[in-house]
Formats: C-alpha cells, structure tokens, sequence
C-alpha cells in the first residue's frame, strides 16, 4: 500500500512534549527525519533511532538519525524489542492509528521500557467534525493523506485514546488538542450537541472534543498497574 507522502517538517507541538532529558530516543515512522534533526539540535548528545517501513524514506531519514531501521513494527521479533529495550523516549508522530494492533504494541513497550521512561505521540481525532459530517451524508472516503488516510486501520477519539494508554500500563501526564482554522466548522458545531444530548451525553464535551484534528500526548509507565489483556 501506498505511504503517506514523506514530508520535511516537524511538528512543533510533538517536539514540545519530548523530555529533554530522553537520551535513547526510538521514533516510529520517522519520514525524512525532520524531528530527529529538531530534537538533536536541542540535545547533541543524545541517540536517536528512526524507524521506517519506507526503505526510500529511510534512505532520507539517515541524514538526521544516529540509526536507520526498515521495519514493519507489527511484524517485528524479539531481537529488536531486545535490541531497544534501552529506549527512554518512544515516538509516534501520527503513526500509532498505522499499527495493525497498537495496543499490543504499547504493552510490548510497557514491559521493556526502563523506568522514568516515556511515550509521546501525535495521534488523529476520529471525533472531528468533519468526519461527522461526511459521515452523515456516507461519504467515508479515504485520502492519501489527512484523516482519511488510506494507510490508517485504527482510529481513536480523546475518549479512547486515553483509554488504550490507560489500559497498556501508561499514564497520560500532559497533552494538548491540535486546533486549526477551519472557518466552515461553526455550521455543524449546534447538530453535534444537539446529536450529543440526543445520546445521553455531554453536549458541550461533545463539541469539544470535535474541534482537535490531532492530540499530542506524553504517556509514562504506571508502576504496580495490572495491565488489562489484550482485546
């Protein structure tokens, strides 16, 4: 399947949450490696792994990352969750909804993560209004990019977003909602609470939770939490 298009900017938002103090950093889907080249311009010293299913990707990312890995996360072994255990900082950027089973992956961190150590990710909202729109009138249609991207399997709201991290041992310690201007929202904002309340919800967090296109978090490891089986 065809990837999402490589890009050569960072996200500020997702650089904002990685803790300077990380010095084995592991970033899943590192496109061109423009968050490596960010963060190392902050912290020199410190060694970051990319890790990319894009062979041609990865190529691009090598300018940028101490180390370059073409892997498919979901398929693989024990030698590389071996290899990388030592990893203080996992990143996501947009790349945790590509996973076949990403709360299996989140466990499989869990239990190699050294202590104090942290996950960050920028993750899509499916809650978005204009997914809610479309949706109403049966246009799920994917994209090559975006929200719709072809290459998602796995969606999450605020909701469940919090839920799959709560669930894999980790605890959402800061965060914040990706908000842009998006001038045609104020007309489906009213049907959303009014859908909410219909529903037995909350209508005002309902139209909160669908202005975010995105969520970027910073998720560290619970200790003596009893991690819920895999669904």
């Amino acid at each position: 399947m065809k990837q999402t298009p490589i890009h050569d900017q960072h996200n500020p938002d997702l650089l904002a949450l990685v803790p300077l103090t990380s010095r084995r950093l592991i970033e899943i889907g590192c496109s061109s490696g423009a968050l490596a080249k960010a963060f190392k311009q902050k912290v020199p010293e410190s060694h970051y792994v990319g890790v990319e299913i894009d062979p041609g990707y990865a190529e691009l990312a090598k300018r940028y990352c101490d180390e370059v890995i073409v892997c498919d996360l979901d398929q693989a072994d024990d030698a590389f969750w071996q290899t990388h255990e030592d990893r203080d900082c996992w990143i996501f950027g947009d790349t945790l909804e590509h996973l076949r089973d990403p709360w299996a992956v989140l466990r499989r961190i869990r239990r190699h993560m050294p202590s104090g150590g942290s996950v960050v990710a920028c993750i899509p909202n499916a809650q978005h209004w204009s997914i809610q729109a479309k949706l109403s009138v049966g246009d799920f249609r994917y994209r090559d990019s975006g929200l719709l991207d072809r290459t998602h399997l796995r969606w999450f709201t605020r909701q469940t977003m919090l839920e799959a991290f709560r669930e894999t041992g980790f605890e959402v310690v800061t965060g914040k909602p990706r908000l842009f201007n998006e001038p045609n929202r104020e007309r489906f904002l009213p049907i959303i609470e009014q859908m909410a309340q219909a529903a037995g919800g909350d209508p005002k967090q309902a139209v909160q939770d669908a202005l975010p296109l995105q969520y970027v978090i910073r998720a560290e490891t619970i200790s003596n939490r009893c991690i819920e089986p895999a669904r």
